[in-house]
């Protein structure tokens, strides 16, 4: 529930801390299509994120694994790593990066290993 002493000391490696005592999650959302992000946005947590770690495209890859890899997630790619640079900076010590992608289709498999090879 975020309240023991342990999750308290470690709340730093996923989140900044932000004025009035609030936290921001460390985290770059990317999609090759607005839907995901839109969705999200307007879920109960869109609120939480930084409006400009949500990175997306507008045509999307359709599950196709070269669109995401090749044309589209290329496209993309050097702002993705824009945010994703952005973000380590403001670490006092990065020690790595948690990516969490689908292991099939377009943007998670395609454009994921795409950025996983930049990174």
């Amino acid at each position: 529930n975020g309240t023991s002493d342990l999750q308290l000391e470690r709340m730093n490696v996923y989140f900044n801390e932000a004025s009035g005592n609030k936290y921001v999650p460390r985290a770059v959302l990317v999609d090759l299509e607005p839907g995901t992000m839109d969705a999200v946005r307007a879920g109960p947590f869109g609120q939480l994120f930084r409006p400009d770690n949500f990175v997306f495209g507008q045509s999307g890859a359709g599950n196709n694994w070269a669109k995401g890899h090749y044309t589209e997630g290329a496209e993309l790619v050097d702002q993705v790593l824009d945010v994703v640079r952005r973000e380590a900076e403001g670490c006092d010590c990065l020690q790595g990066f948690q990516i969490t992608h689908s292991l099939g289709g377009g943007t998670g498999a395609g454009m994921g290993t795409l950025l996983i090879s930049k990174i």
